[in-house]
């Protein structure tokens, strides 16, 4: 091997003027020897020079280290560092993993000079997380050194958090405009993030329930459902242009409302949304139902029952209250729609190039419209169930029997148990 140059003018593994030498013992293995000088590994490594102080290089020369073959390497390149000056050891490192090597070899020899500066240099570059896991054992072992190591590591103020989460918020709901198409990869990465940052925590509650975070949130939605209007109001002249290129715009806008969704619902913002999907839908049905669409944009037209799907779900098992005049129109506008789509779904289920959707979507629909129809005075009851089986024959979606059953009980025992609960009331006011 190359000898070393040092400042002072040894030379490392040079017999000529080494009066020491250092062995590396294997278990089954020939020991490896190098010459040293004990003026060198005294000055560098408080390991050698406690050694050195109670040995005699005179009558036992040779310093033995037991060394596990598979760091063997970085404990040669830790003895061929002490002959370097201060400023070059640094320059010597090629790799993040040779660097964790060394410093593992000369923190455990006690070689300060060293293990600064692989300190320096593992904290200057990156790490991948196989190397992250390396670093953070050896951090361990370090003391006060491991401070600027771990740096990077230590868990961001609230404040950091918060910055964070609602410039991603910003980017993954396109607020900045304009915004380049070539940058969708970069905000459906942005998209991902947030939804690993509010995985439930302690942390994650306190920014999302930041008054800043929902305002943003808030507003995020806005855009991503103005995107949608305007997408909306150009789909005639781009659909005759290019249908494919039209329906995929609004695909779009709609995935990311989708994806909007399902963060409400983890931040418990969804009383926001079902108001902003309802303000939106009559539009959205408007367009959508167009004679000039009625045997296109199937993409589309199930996503947006997918969407609505996570609305009647959040209004159906009552984390989303709303007066009973907005739950009606909710099932009425809605309720058509999703029967007639899911009807030509069914007879084109067989078709391979037609929109398949998942039956168990279907099936929590249609439990959560049952939900809300039972919850609704008995007269708007009434309208649905009316129309429900006006249509039964042409649409078996959704099943509303449970409802009507329950109806039909309430109707004809509503009488007799009303007046049987007020005979004891103190309200004479109340009328049947």
């Amino acid at each position: 091997m190359d000898p070393v140059k040092l400042v002072e003018g040894y030379k490392f593994d040079d017999h000529t003027t080494s009066d020491v030498r250092v062995c590396f013992k294997f278990i089954d293995e020939q020991p490896e020897w190098f010459s040293c000088h004990s003026s060198v590994l005294s000055q560098n490594s408080k390991y050698f020079a406690d050694w050195l102080g109670q040995n005699d290089v005179r009558s036992n020369n040779c310093i033995e280290l037991e060394c596990p073959r598979v760091d063997y390497d970085h404990y040669v390149k830790m003895l061929k560092l002490m002959y370097l000056p201060r400023e070059s050891v640094i320059d010597s490192f090629d790799s993040v993993k040779s660097a964790v090597g060394v410093l593992r070899a000369s923190n455990s020899l006690g070689c300060e000079l060293v293990t600064k500066s692989c300190v320096e240099y593992i904290e200057a570059a990156s790490w991948d997380e196989k190397e992250e896991e390396e670093i953070l054992e050896v951090a361990r072992t370090l003391g006060s050194e491991a401070v600027s190591l771990l740096a990077r590591l230590q868990a961001p103020s609230a404040d950091a958090v918060k910055n964070v989460f609602i410039s991603a918020i910003r980017f993954a709901t396109c607020m900045e405009s304009p915004f380049p198409p070539f940058l969708g990869d970069l905000k459906t990465s942005a998209q991902e993030q947030i939804d690993f940052m509010i995985h439930e925590d302690d942390d994650t509650a306190l920014v999302t329930t930041d008054e800043d975070v929902k305002s943003v949130v808030q507003e995020g939605l806005r855009k991503l459902l103005c995107a949608l209007r305007t997408r909306l109001d150009l789909l005639s002249t781009e659909f005759e242009q290019s249908p494919d290129q039209a329906e995929q715009r609004i695909l779009c806008s709609l995935a990311d409302i989708d994806w909007i969704a399902n963060l409400f619902a983890k931040i418990e913002m969804m009383h926001d949304f079902v108001s902003c999907w309802s303000e939106i839908s009559d539009h959205i049905l408007s367009v959508v139902q167009d004679k000039k669409y009625i045997s296109g944009l199937w993409a589309v037209k199930a996503k947006l029952i997918e969407v609505t799907g996570k609305a009647l779900d959040a209004v159906g098992y009552g984390s989303v209250v709303l007066p009973s005049s907005s739950r009606v129109h909710i099932l009425k506008t809605w309720l058509p729609y999703i029967q007639m789509t899911k009807h030509f779904l069914d007879e084109n289920s067989k078709n391979e190039t037609s929109v398949q959707m998942d039956s168990d979507l279907f099936q929590n629909i249609e439990s959560a419209i049952v939900s809300m129809v039972l919850a609704l005075p008995s007269d708007d009851q009434a309208d649905i169930l009316s129309e429900w089986m006006k249509q039964a024959e042409q649409f078996k979606y959704p099943d509303l029997t449970e409802a009507f059953e329950v109806w039909c009980y309430r109707s004809k025992t509503a009488k007799r148990r009303l007046v049987g609960g007020l005979n004891g009331a103190s309200n004479p006011t109340v009328s049947l």
